[in-house]
């Protein structure tokens, strides 16, 4: 009696593999060997490979430095680097380790010489600026690269699968060059040498955190694209759903999700701090009147955070409006949680004097109060009433009266000020010009040796030299040096006063 022999039904692992395949375009062997013997061609370290390597690490370099993303641009489509990568997932998925060889060799090889490259460029602009550039003043597209994200990783993980999709299919071959731009590789490398060559360890990590991250995350997207196109080897009864190379590369791509999610919280916080410092620093400006920010920066140093401003302002400003405003700003940051209790906040303003002229509204004439100095007479006597003497008459004869003289206070005379003129006299340095304020800037021509002034009632001592409030022949008014002054002393008035005259007291005749 012969048993009726079926056989077992497929496990559901396999039935989700075989409608995976089903959905993706069926690709025969002799097309699947195409791809391999052209990845093997386009990871082979030759010379072109690397003449591309060096001439797109100098482009790279070079628009990074001038801040261009156009030249940025021109050395994604021209690098190398993306074949190698991909190379490294399809050999690891096939087990073909003469490709997986010549793709790391090629990979390693061409990134250490884009960073050799551009850390001599870097150091030759240092020693001869042909880009001015500063070590804390990086271009924007440098620093673009050092702040890797999971969106960097969303970004190689989406391109990637593009490239090893395009490469698998010649009619859509045309897509590599978008793919290259969006997973950049070799500005990163690029920025890793800046870093180096200007000494800044952040740009250095950051910039080498970015290109491992794309490399790893384009080597997983292309097993996984191959994959599933058919690329990966017969697997022997009891194997899992997955090659054991794409498990490896999708460990590895989420190793890298923690470093990448640490940076991205960690540059958040560093965006809101700088977006709430910069909203303080600005209502606080705003409170000077006519003042307006123009720029500032601030860092961390020992507990203690270092704002420098610089602000535009038609008047200058006292110590105690910079003592007022860094208490504000400090008391500002600390009510929003920007600084901890034990944190201080030290402000420096650059003060910029300037003007506002609106051609709209025409300058109203304001009159200038000239100062005139008129000589005041000393006080003058008082006349006061003096009793005359008067005869006075009686029946029997008597005596008159005599007079009695009642005395008058006489003034004391004093001296009275003058204005207080002066010459000018000979000046080296600072020149001898009126100022706005003791030395600020210069309000009027320079003056002459001999120049009448007027000195006024202002003195102020800088940096041990005495500056003194100066009226000229025109009306302005300004500081100069005490030390270029020639005083001229006036002298002083004597005011007459009047002195009482005695009177002699005479006899009357008796009336008979």
């Amino acid at each position: 009696m012969s048993e009726n022999l079926t056989p077992p039904p497929p496990s559901p692992r396999l039935l989700m593999l075989y409608r995976i395949r089903r959905m993706m375009p069926r690709i025969d062997r002799g097309q699947r060997a195409e791809v391999q013997v052209l990845l093997r061609n386009a990871s082979h370290p030759n010379f072109d490979f690397f003449i591309l390597v060096v001439l797109s690490s100098i482009i790279a370099t070079l628009g990074l430095l001038t801040d261009s993303p156009a030249v940025i641009i021109g050395a994604m489509l021209v690098a190398p680097l993306m074949s190698p990568i991909i190379g490294l997932g399809l050999a690891s998925l096939t087990a073909d380790g003469r490709l997986l060889g010549s793709a790391a060799s090629a990979l390693i090889r061409g990134a250490l010489l884009a960073i050799v490259i551009s850390f001599l460029i870097s150091a030759i602009n240092r020693l001869l600026p042909l880009i001015a550039l500063q070590a804390q003043d990086l271009p924007g597209e440098v620093l673009a690269r050092t702040h890797p994200s999971p969106i960097d990783l969303g970004i190689a993980l989406a391109g990637g699968m593009a490239a090893a999709f395009a490469l698998a299919m010649p009619n859509i071959s045309a897509a590599l060059p978008g793919v290259a731009i969006a997973t950049a590789l070799m500005p990163p490398l690029c920025t890793v040498g800046i870093g180096l060559a200007w000494g800044r360890q952040d740009i250095t990590g950051g910039a080498l955190l970015l290109f491992v991250t794309n490399a790893v995350t384009i080597a997983f997207a292309a097993i996984l694209v191959f994959s599933a196109l058919g690329f990966s080897p017969r697997r022997k009864e009891g194997a899992g759903l997955f090659p054991r190379s794409l498990q490896i590369a999708a460990l590895l791509t989420l190793i890298l999700m923690i470093p990448l999610t640490l940076f991205s919280v960690r540059f958040v916080q560093e965006a809101t701090s700088d977006r709430t410092i910069a909203q303080v620093i600005d209502e606080n400006v705003r409170a000077f009147g006519d003042a307006e920010l123009v720029e500032w920066d601030s860092n961390q140093d020992a507990g203690t955070l270092k704002i420098n401003i610089t602000m535009r302002t038609n008047k200058p400003l006292r110590l105690e409006d910079s003592i007022a405003f860094q208490k504000a700003v400090g008391g500002n940051l600390h009510a929003q949680g920007v600084l901890g209790d034990n944190e201080k906040v030290q402000v420096v303003i650059n003060q910029v004097l300037a003007e506002r002229l609106d051609p709209l509204i025409p300058p109203t004439s304001t009159h200038t109060p000239t100062v005139t100095f008129t000589p005041t007479p000393g006080p003058s006597a008082t006349p006061s009433l003096t009793p005359t003497p008067t005869a006075t008459y009686t029946p029997s004869p008597t005596s008159s009266p005599t007079a009695t003289i009642t005395p008058t206070a006489t003034p004391v005379p004093t001296d009275t000020p003058t204005p207080a003129l002066a010459l000018g006299a000979s000046a080296s340095l600072p020149s001898f010009r009126l100022r706005q304020s003791p030395e600020g800037p210069a309000i009027g021509p320079a003056l002459r040796t001999g120049s009448p002034l007027t000195v006024l009632y202002g003195v102020q001592i800088v940096d041990g030299l005495v500056w003194v409030e100066v009226q000229d022949s025109e009306g302005r008014v300004g500081w100069v040096p005490q030390i270029y002054l020639k005083l001229i002393t006036p002298t002083p008035t004597r005011t007459p006063s009047l002195t009482p005259t005695a009177l002699t007291p005479t006899s009357s005749p008796t009336p008979p």
